[in-house]
């Protein structure tokens, strides 16, 4: 018997796993799939000579995790790349709004869109001097972050106060329009804000796009050498060379609760896996209350709660091998990491106000990844491996487009809408589908199959928006992963602080674990000794 189970192989439970061992417990991690990493994984299925990333790509958020500084993953191989640029936004009219890790570089672009934009933008990222500190430990605490939020509020007072916390909690759009009177710090603070599922004209957009531009300008959008699989290569091996183990092909079906405690978990073939001290689930809210656990064992207002669970918009992404650089009409884009691909903010809320009305777009916001761009090793030289992805429906009702797309992503419809993505990159990189040498179409039905937690391609593990954040993820509650099972613990991106490959999830669980066991030890020990006094 082990003393800890963890469900589910993604980043935050192999994070959870090793914070385990390294505190002396003897952990087994369980997968479904036959290869660990959840939605950290790269292959070369797309063509032999070619790396691609299956889902997650970019990771700023990694850059600047102290949860994964802590484990030291250098010591294990893993090693970080940069394109040249990080980010760019091209526009039809040859402009580009161009994101580089040289603040200077980034403001006499903006500069270029419209004079004075440029120290608009060095004024943002002047708060970031002054704030981004303790936002990032505040961000990566558990919530709620008592010392670092402690620390944050002190210095947001002398920052500015109210004033710097609505500037925060603006919808990007209005953000965009109050800081710059360019298009091109708007177009940056905007998609940036997209990598959530959260509209130009939704309230924190504005603090989400910002914070999601500043890891850009201070920590760039790194890449792991050779695929996103080798930072999973590093947890898991960091994880086997302090005793513990990662099973895959166990599709866990039942968390095993025993007078209000779970005691181990059973797979979908039988087995019984005890455990003797806790059971972390990296596993979606969804996945765990009510599925995993027995609703008989939860509290009716929690299932009552998740039925009022949103997930975050799906997700459609093609992948290709590409047999020269993508043709970019701005040149500027050539050099960057991450493209943008939409004609503007108001093409921005366009798309959103769509995908809100369960329409697939007709013309789709694009996230553009040049792989071999960031990493040299994707690919031959002269090549490039990329990928696009963008947002559908989680619940489609029609297509805004005339396809006639419905939703139930049959091949047909899967190459129909592969076809919507290239026509959208070909606006802004023409003679891009005479390059493609291969390309996979990863629909959502397919990243549902890959990995159980992308409920329809749902990448952040539960909507961005302010009603399930903090202490209303995944459910109104405390923003804590314990849960109402004792020993039993949510690790996953549903948990606090939310989507991103950045372990906190993971790691928060396991503390948790952690304080739970020393304080049962503690509370048995004091226990003993009044009993000891008694006797005497």
């Amino acid at each position: 018997m082990v003393d800890a189970v963890v469900i589910g192989s993604g980043p935050n439970g192999l994070v959870a796993a090793n914070v385990l061992a390294d505190a002396g417990w003897s952990v087994e991690v369980l997968e479904e799939q036959d290869e660990p990493g959840g939605a950290v994984r790269s292959d070369r299925e797309v063509h032999p000579a070619y790396v691609n990333d299956l889902f997650s790509s970019f990771y700023p958020l990694a850059a600047v995790s102290p949860v994964l500084a802590a484990l030291h993953l250098e010591r294990e191989g893993l090693r970080w790349s940069h394109a040249p640029r990080v980010l760019a936004h091209p526009l039809l009219d040859g402009s580009c709004a161009v994101l580089d890790r040289d603040r200077a570089v980034t403001a006499e672009c903006l500069d270029g869109f419209a004079p004075g934009d440029g120290q608009g933008w060095l004024d943002l990222c002047g708060i970031w001097d002054r704030l981004g500190d303790d936002i990032v430990a505040s961000l990566f605490s558990p919530f709620p972050p008592v010392l670092a939020g402690g620390k944050l509020l002190a210095r947001l007072r002398a920052a500015g106060g109210l004033r710097l916390a609505r500037r925060l909690l603006l919808p990007v759009r209005r953000l965009g329009e109050e800081e710059f009177t360019g298009e091109g710090g708007r177009l940056l603070l905007a998609g940036n804000a997209l990598h959530a599922d959260l509209a130009p004209e939704a309230a924190g957009s504005g603090g989400f796009g910002w914070l999601m531009a500043m890891l850009g300008q201070f920590h760039g959008f790194p890449v792991p050498v050779g695929g996103a699989g080798a930072l999973t290569a590093a947890l898991a091996g960091r994880l086997e060379a302090r005793g513990g183990r990662v099973r895959c092909g166990q599709s866990v079906s039942e968390v095993v609760v025993r007078q209000g405690r779970a005691v181990g978990v059973r797979t979908s073939t039988g087995d019984a896996v005890p455990a003797r001290r806790a059971v972390l689930a990296d596993v979606s809210a969804p996945g765990l209350y009510g599925a995993l656990v027995a609703p008989e064992h939860l509290p009716g207002r929690l299932l009552d709660d998740m039925r009022r669970f949103q997930w975050d918009f799906a997700t459609f992404k093609v992948d290709w091998a590409l047999d020269g650089p993508v043709p970019w009409e701005s040149p500027a884009a050539a050099t960057a990491g991450t493209v943008h691909l939409a004609e503007g903010v108001d093409e921005l809320s366009r798309w959103a106000s769509q995908i809100a009305r369960g329409l697939i777009p007709d013309r789709p916001f694009l996230l553009f990844g040049q792989m071999t761009t960031a990493d040299a090793t994707r690919s031959p030289r002269g090549t490039e491996s990329a990928w696009a992805y963008t947002h559908v429906p989680q619940t489609v009702k029609a297509d805004a487009g005339a396809d006639g797309l419905s939703g139930a992503w049959g091949r047909g419809e899967q190459e129909r809408m592969a076809d919507r993505v290239e026509e959208q990159v070909e606006r802004y990189a023409p003679g891009f589908r005479g390059r493609v040498r291969a390309r996979r179409i990863l629909a959502p039905p397919t990243l549902r199959a890959a990995d159980r937690n992308l409920h329809h391609g749902a990448i952040n593990g539960g909507t961005a928006a302010m009603h399930q954040q903090l202490v209303f993820r995944p459910v109104p509650g405390t923003g804590r992963p314990e849960t109402p099972v004792k020993g039993l613990y949510l690790a996953s991106a549903s948990a606090h602080p939310g989507g991103g490959v950045h372990g906190a999830p993971g790691a928060n669980a396991a503390r948790a674990a952690l304080r739970s066991t020393r304080a049962t030890a503690a509370a048995l020990s004091a226990a003993q000794r009044m009993m000891s006094r008694r006797d005497s």
